[in-house]
């Protein structure tokens, strides 16, 4: 959106929103976390808002168990999966710009990509049926002692053609690989690394100073940065897949991922009606509780919102950021400890998000109340 004047959506604030009720919050939600920390082994960071406004923030455990050291709201985390709004909003903006349609081939930008019939609206869609690089890299991949790259996985995928999983657009089925080739479309068509991407056009001028995609020179990077750690406390190293950007491979903060949440209720990066576009369902069968958009899962809250979120898995990083557009609320969690503490998100929804039902009301109660003993 370079020139054009900067343009903010707004929800209005209710009166019930006080100083007073903030606090209160505040007081609940770190009461939850800290019995999360120390009764369910919870180990990471956390930040939540509600109408733009941050409630509540905490880092709790280490960032290296083997080292003790501390977590801060300044550590960057592997996101994971969570990566995939980024590569999506890239390309929401090279449409915008008129660069590339949702519509048009891999082809039209790979041109020796082997797989017809797929558009970046199906890649983006996760109905492209590509298989995952992740599986076929293992058995294609000469050397695991060398990373492996965006450009090789694109050049496996010429040479060996893995056999596709579906036919294009016969149904969702969730694709790293889709993501990595879009990272690759956005490198064809700004000409420019896709990493370098990410970091003049969006950190840059969000302001994420603490924020960076992967790379096997991260130590020389300033800041501190969590380690990965298996659920027993182990830590997790790196391996060749790590350097496979579009999917995974940003890291971040909490404060940033605020930053971020805030530019999407701007025109900075997309407008408004493409932001929409993005959080629109896409599955033809409808299902109760989900659906996907671009890079965005799609859920409807207790409370009868409509939540766009996604979850992150990856190499002894767990993650989770929600957005409510209705209320401009946020829930972001960063963890480099997978031992299933994230399961209970479902608790702390349910407790940010009430169902009106006086059933709900007493069960968020209830939660509350245990975490305070």
């Amino acid at each position: 959106m370079w020139g054009k004047k900067e343009v903010r959506q707004t929800v209005p604030v209710p009166a019930s929103f006080t100083a007073d009720s903030v606090q209160k919050l505040s007081h609940h939600l770190d009461s939850v976390f800290r019995y999360f920390h120390k009764r369910r082994g919870f180990n990471g960071t956390v930040l939540v808002t509600k109408y733009d406004q941050v409630v509540y923030k905490g880092a709790f455990g280490y960032a290296d168990f083997y080292k003790r050291d501390t977590l801060t709201l300044t550590t960057a985390f592997q996101l994971a999966s969570v990566s995939k709004q980024f590569t999506a909003v890239a390309i929401m903006m090279l449409k915008e710009e008129g660069k590339l349609s949702y519509e048009d081939s891999v082809q039209q930008y790979i041109p020796d990509f082997p797989y017809h019939g797929i558009t970046i609206r199906m890649l983006l869609t996760h109905r492209s049926g590509l298989p995952n690089y992740t599986y076929f890299s293992d058995k294609l991949w000469p050397n695991r002692q060398v990373p492996i790259t965006n450009k090789d996985v694109l050049n496996l995928m010429a040479q060996h053609k893995p056999i596709a999983y579906l036919k294009p657009n016969a149904r969702f089925n969730y694709s790293n690989t889709g993501y990595s080739l879009l990272a690759s479309i956005v490198e064809q068509v700004s000409e420019m690394p896709f990493a370098e991407f990410v970091q003049k056009r969006i950190f840059k001028p969000l302001d994420m100073t603490s924020s960076f995609t992967y790379s096997t020179n991260m130590a020389v990077l300033t800041g501190k940065i969590a380690t990965g750690h298996t659920r027993y406390r182990q830590k997790r190293t790196t391996d060749y897949l790590d350097t496979v950007l579009g999917d995974k491979g940003v890291f971040s903060t909490v404060e940033d991922l605020y930053k971020w949440d805030q530019a999407l209720y701007t025109n900075k990066l997309v407008s408004p009606e493409t932001l929409e576009e993005a959080y629109t369902g896409t599955w033809l069968k409808k299902k109760q509780h989900e659906d996907y958009g671009f890079g965005w899962r799609i859920k409807p809250l207790g409370n009868g919102d409509t939540a766009v979120y996604h979850g992150g898995l990856w190499h002894g990083f767990s993650t989770y950021f929600l957005r409510n557009p209705k209320d401009h609320s946020t829930l972001i969690v960063l963890s480099n400890l997978p031992n299933g503490s994230l399961s209970y998100l479902k608790d702390i929804r349910e407790f940010l998000y009430p169902a009106t039902t006086d059933s709900a009301k007493a069960q968020n109660k209830g939660m509350v109340a245990s975490a305070k003993r």
